[in-house]
C-alpha cells in the first residue's frame, strides 16, 4: 500500500501557465479563435498535464490488461474462459483490432497478464499474475485485499516500467472474458445507480443470459456488501485483475503528467477505481469513446469527462484509446505546427465598432 501513498502523493494540479501560454498561441493562429473547438481545448489540457506549452507527442503506448473471473460460472458471457489466453497471444502475433489500431496510430502495445486462468508464456508477455483468475463473486470476495493492493501496484510498474522506454502519452485496454460483470458492479457500487441500469450485454449475449447477469451482480453486491467509500474495499469485494492494474496505470500516468486517454467500459472501471483513490488524477484523463455498454456514461458523467467519440464500440482491448491517442496528438501538432496570423503574414480579425 505504501508504494500507492507515494504515487498518489505525486499527483498534482495541472500547469496553469502552461495552459494560459497554450491558449495565447491558439488564439493568434491562422483561424477564428476556437474554431477547433475540443482540438484547441485537448492541446490547452495537454499543455496543463505535462507543464509544456508546446507539447509534443512521440512515443506513444497503449496497455493492455489481461484477465480472468471466476463469475463467469454463472453464464453472464457469451464466449468460453478459454478465449482469454487465446486472445492475448492473438495480441502478440499482431492480429487482433488493437495491434491493427495501434499499428495505424503508430502505437506500441504492451501485453499484461494481471490474472489470466492460465499459463501465458512468451517473451512479449508483461507477467504480473495476481493469481490465476477471481474467485466467483456471487459466493464472496472476488479477491483478497492484498490482492487488490498489488493489482494496483502492478499496474504502477508497468506504466513506470514503459516510461523508462519512451512514453509521452499512455493509452489503457484491457481482455478478459466476463468482465463488463465486475465492472457493472462497480459502478453500481460506487455510484449507488440501480444494476439495471448499469448492465449491458457485454459481448452480445441474449435476454436470458443478461437476466442472469444481473442476478448474478445483485447477488455479488448483497453478499459482499463492497463499501462505496473505499475503493479498495469495492475493487476487492467486486473487482478484477486488470480492472486493478488499469487503475495503477491511471495513478502512474497523473503522478509524473502523462496524459492517459482511456478506452471504454472495463478501462474506465478501472479509471474510476484510481479516482476515487485519488480525485486530482482525473484531471491527466482524456475519456477516448462512449461505449454501448449502459454503465459507460454513467461512469463518465461522475468524473466529468466528456468523450471524444461515440462510434458504438463495445470491443475494449484499447481500441478507443488508439483512436483517442490520434486525435490528441493532432491536437498538440494544430498547437505547435500551424503558424501565427503575424509569421504568415495574414491579416487578423478586426473589431467592427
Amino acid at each position: 500500500m505504501q508504494k500507492i501513498r507515494e504515487i498518489i502523493a505525486q499527483i498534482e494540479l495541472l500547469d496553469k501557465n502552461a495552459m494560459k501560454l497554450a491558449k495565447e498561441r491558439q488564439d493568434i493562429l491562422t483561424k477564428p479563435k476556437e474554431s477547433l473547438g475540443i482540438l484547441e481545448d485537448l492541446s490547452i489540457k495537454v499543455a496543463g498535464i505535462t507543464g509544456n506549452p508546446m507539447p509534443e507527442i512521440r512515443d506513444k503506448v497503449i496497455i493492455t490488461m489481461a484477465g480472468d473471473h471466476g463469475v463467469v460460472e454463472e453464464g453472464v458471457s457469451l464466449f468460453p474462459q478459454e478465449v482469454t489466453p487465446q486472445m492475448v497471444y492473438n495480441f502478440i502475433r499482431g492480429g487482433a483490432g488493437i495491434n491493427v489500431l495501434g499499428r495505424h496510430v503508430g502505437a506500441r502495445v504492451v501485453v499484461v497478464d494481471m490474472g489470466v486462468a492460465a499459463e501465458v508464456e512468451h517473451q512479449n508477455i508483461v507477467n504480473k499474475k495476481v493469481d490465476y483468475g477471481t474467485k466467483n463473486m456471487t459466493k464472496g470476495p472476488a479477491m483478497s485485499s492484498e490482492q487488490a493492493v498489488r493489482s494496483i501496484e502492478a499496474g504502477i510498474e508497468v506504466f513506470e516500467d514503459e516510461l523508462k522506454r519512451g512514453l509521452d502519452i499512455v493509452g489503457t485496454g484491457d481482455m478478459g472474458i466476463g468482465n463488463t460483470t465486475p465492472s457493472s458492479a462497480i459502478v453500481a457500487a460506487i455510484t449507488g445507480e440501480k444494476v439495471e441500469r448499469v448492465t449491458g450485454r457485454g459481448t452480445g449475449i441474449d435476454d436470458t443470459a443478461l437476466e442472469a447477469k444481473i442476478r448474478a451482480i445483485k447477488k455479488a453486491l448483497e453478499i459482499n456488501s463492497p463499501d462505496k467509500n473505499d475503493p479498495l474495499d469495492v475493487l476487492a469485494k467486486v473487482g478484477g485483475f486488470e480492472i486493478g492494474g488499469l487503475a495503477g496505470v491511471v495513478l502512474g500516468a497523473a503522478a509524473h503528467r502523462i496524459p492517459v486517454v482511456i478506452d471504454g467500459f472495463i478501462s474506465t472501471a478501472g479509471a474510476l477505481i484510481a479516482t476515487e483513490l485519488a480525485p486530482l488524477a482525473n484531471q491527466y484523463i482524456i475519456a477516448s469513446h462512449c461505449s454501448v455498454e449502459n454503465g459507460h456514461k454513467v461512469m463518465l458523467e461522475r468524473m466529468s469527462l466528456c468523450p471524444l467519440l461515440n462510434l458504438r464500440m463495445r470491443l475494449g482491448e484499447g481500441t478507443g484509446a488508439a483512436l483517442g491517442i490520434s486525435i490528441v496528438e493532432a491536437s498538440t501538432k494544430i498547437l505547435k505546427e500551424m503558424t501565427t496570423f503575424a509569421e504568415a503574414g495574414v491579416s487578423e480579425a478586426v473589431e467592427i465598432p
